[in-house]
């Protein structure tokens, strides 16, 4: 057998003090001893992984986070639950562990449990976003494309903890690489929110995923993935046979839920607005592979012809579809798929853009958007919210104020709800694919405890969700309190 120990010499001479440790003597008299080479890997990435900081959470978190060690009370507080229009008074909720051990009357005494005086707050569910980018939001485009991919985690996992001091404690990620950055988060090795990841974006050539340049036309075997392919950020597919192998990757690398791409936009160089993409039959080939695996198909599309195709097809979860027209949204009502919507209203947050055409369709689809937020009321469709915050880094402090911006079409705990408790029913879609057991976006006995203690009552002023460096004086995620400036 091979002697792997001046090989081993040189990996162990980058670990400075570790290489004097007594587990590093140890690992050097096996493998003087002839050990094989998959022992002494093995055995070294054992040794890493206990080098690695102890509380990464606190080390890392913006206000630095405390595990809770016992259970803990937080009394004298008022609850939005996540469900209910009204504030609910006289009771007091119990964390133990990442639950809501129970919700108690505030008469109810707990004897060993840390309390925490609220002073009269308003506590709510975490934020939910069903439309985020965890990967892309926080990046430019041309930055995200051309830049090694362990700097653009390196970039998503700095933006997660921003998100998180936003007070999203869950988003669904609807296109791109996260599977790393949802397993160090899932691991508390850095603090973000809970991640549903839809992986690699499925898109046809010259569809709304495809980011490959004219140049870079037409594909052979030299250049068979793209840039954007190989770093999992999207799946170009064509044929029921590539549309089933390439969801059935994302399914094998962890997806919650699919995300494919059945029309065009206005961000993207090549392909039109108006345009249909993936035929029925590519369609059906993805949601049969979702279904089978006990999960659903969320599309990208605007048009009215584009969502009528997706929903013949089995598609669960229209994502946009602004410019649907009162037929459509009929549809979509009947077949009880979800409206995922964004406020994209051509106002001071949205995107600037240089073309004339793309100025346009901006504004056909702000137009579309006030529409789309009288329809789907008025034909009981399930609506959720998000922002598809996408390659802007200056937009994605944004988050909260793209929530309140709904207040002019739904009154403020519908909003609340539906950022919560109505989002999280959305995401329940993924079935056995869900990732987290517990239910989120609720207070209620065994949910997730993950809360936000806000100064204020934004059932009555919703705006203060958008400060919540000023406002949000508990942050706690998993049962882990991430920021506390209650004694400030």
């Amino acid at each position: 057998m091979r002697n792997y120990s001046a090989r081993y010499r040189q990996y162990a001479h980058g670990f400075g003090c570790l290489c004097h440790s007594p587990e590093i003597t140890q690992l050097n008299e096996r493998i003087s001893q002839g050990l094989s080479r998959r022992s002494v890997l093995s055995g070294l990435a054992a040794i890493m992984a206990g080098a690695v900081v102890a509380d990464p959470v606190s080390a890392l978190a913006q206000v630095p986070a405390a595990t809770v060690a016992q259970p803990v009370l937080l009394k004298n507080l008022r609850i939005f639950d996540g469900k209910s229009s009204k504030l609910i008074e006289g009771q007091n909720v119990l964390i133990s562990g990442n639950r809501i051990a129970d919700i108690l009357k505030a008469s109810e005494k707990v004897t060993d449990a840390k309390e925490v005086d609220c002073g009269g707050r308003v506590l709510m569910p975490g934020l939910i976003d069903a439309h985020w980018h965890s990967i892309l939001a926080a990046i430019p485009q041309m930055v995200a494309m051309t830049s090694d991919i362990a700097y653009v985690h390196l970039v998503a996992a700095q933006e997660a903890q921003r998100t998180l001091m936003r007070g999203f404690t869950t988003v669904r990620d609807m296109g791109g690489p996260s599977f790393a950055l949802k397993r160090a988060v899932d691991e508390k090795r850095i603090p973000g929110p809970r991640i549903y990841p839809s992986g690699a974006m499925v898109s046809q050539t010259s569809g709304h995923g495809d980011f490959r340049q004219r140049s870079d036309i037409p594909r052979h075997s030299a250049n068979d993935l793209s840039l954007a392919e190989s770093a999992g950020i999207a799946a170009i597919a064509d044929g029921e046979a590539e549309v089933l192998r390439r969801v059935r990757e994302q399914l094998m690398l962890g997806a919650s839920q699919i995300k494919i791409m059945v029309g065009g936009g206005v961000a993207s160089a090549y392909d039109p607005l108006d345009s249909l993409q993936f035929t029925e039959a590519e369609i059906r080939a993805a949601v049969m592979a979702a279904k089978d695996w006990g999960t659903y198909v969320g599309a990208h599309v605007y048009t009215s012809a584009g969502i009528q195709r997706a929903l013949a097809c089995g598609v669960q979860s229209i994502e946009h579809g602004q410019l649907a027209d009162e037929e459509t949204v009929k549809q979509m009502a009947d077949a009880g798929a979800w409206w995922s919507i964004q406020p994209f209203l051509a106002d001071e947050d949205a995107n600037v853009y240089a073309s004339q055409v793309q100025s346009d369709q901006q504004k056909m689809i702000a137009e579309g958007t006030i529409r789309a937020f009288e329809l789907g009321p008025k034909y009981n469709v399930k609506m959720a919210w998000g922002t598809d915050i996408l390659f802007n880094p200056k937009g994605t402090a944004s988050q909260g104020r793209q929530l309140t911006k709904l207040a002019r079409w739904f009154d403020n705990a519908d909003v609340l709800k539906m950022a919560t408790g109505t989002n999280a029913e959305l995401l329940a879609m993924s079935g056995n694919r869900n990732p987290y057991a517990g239910a989120i976006g609720v207070i209620e006995k065994g949910a997730m405890a993950d809360m936000l203690l806000i100064d204020g009552n934004p059932l009555e002023d919703i705006a203060l969700i958008t400060d919540p460096d000023k406002n949000m004086k508990l942050i706690i995620k998993d049962g882990v309190i991430h920021k506390n400036t209650l004694a400030a």
